[in-house]
């Protein structure tokens, strides 16, 4: 095997730092290729000012996403989001479960409880309001609070 002499390893080590060095600029070049789309005969300078009032404008957008949605949050505990119904037969001589208790409740238990109390001489339909998961002015039947109860459950 051949000695090397000085001049050889350095030349040696001068390519190896060439390819390496190309390889970097490849990169470099790629990247500012990368950075450079979509902008005409601009200077770095102006590019990252795009790239920071696009940023700027990102972010004012999303704490406006982020109010509305805390906002449609707030609207949606106001609106009915639970739910039960308990069908029953309250009266001997008719038969089948034709009467139903519906309760509609927002996220804070406050709604309505509708009775239908069906018999062979007509149907009767009652509401009652509800605050707190409890009857506000009337007083509610076993199967009204049956029928709080469960929806108040749901989550």
């Amino acid at each position: 095997m051949e000695n090397f002499s000085f001049t050889d390893l350095g030349l040696i080590f001068l390519c190896l730092w060439l390819t390496v060095v190309t390889i970097l600029l490849f990169r470099v070049k790629s990247n500012w290729q990368k950075i450079k789309s979509g902008q005409k005969n601009l200077n770095l300078v102006q590019i990252l000012e795009s790239i920071l009032k696009k940023q700027d404008l990102t972010t004012k957008n999303i704490a406006r996403l982020a109010q509305e949605i805390e906002q449609v949050g707030s609207k949606a505990k106001l609106s009915f989001q639970k739910s039960a119904l308990v069908r029953f037969n309250p009266f001997e001589d008719t038969g089948g479960d034709q009467s139903f208790i519906i309760a509609l409740l927002n996220g804070q238990n406050n709604g309505i409880v509708i009775s239908s109390l069906h018999s062979r001489n007509g149907t009767r339909v009652y509401a009652k309001q509800v605050i707190g998961g409890r009857a506000q002015q009337h007083e509610l039947s076993k199967e009204e609070k049956e029928v709080v109860e469960k929806a108040i459950k749901q989550k």
